[in-house]
């Protein structure tokens, strides 16, 4: 009884192990690490290349009027990060 319950287990365990390598092969498979990434820089990344999640688009405090009306005429209000105009955040 013994040795038949152990050539089970070893059979189970031999199945599971099996199992789990080709889990593991078909998640390899599916997410390559060596996968290049494209690197894209916008205006605004290249402004603030350590802000990774991103800077208002609508600088505030004391700024001219001619500065608020190109951030007017830029669209900086409704523009979201990364594709924020330049014209954002220069005065």
């Amino acid at each position: 009884m013994i040795r038949s319950l152990n050539r089970f287990m070893m059979i189970l365990l031999a199945a599971t192990a099996t199992a789990l390598l080709a889990l593991g092969v078909a998640w390899s498979a599916a997410t390559p690490a060596n996968k290049p990434m494209a690197v894209v820089s916008t205006q605004a990344e290249k402004l603030f290349p350590d802000a990774p999640d991103g800077v208002d688009p609508v600088v505030t405090g004391p700024v001219s009027a001619a500065f608020k009306q190109r951030q007017a005429d830029a669209g900086c209000d409704k523009a979201t990060w990364p594709n924020v105009p330049a014209a954002c955040f220069e005065h």
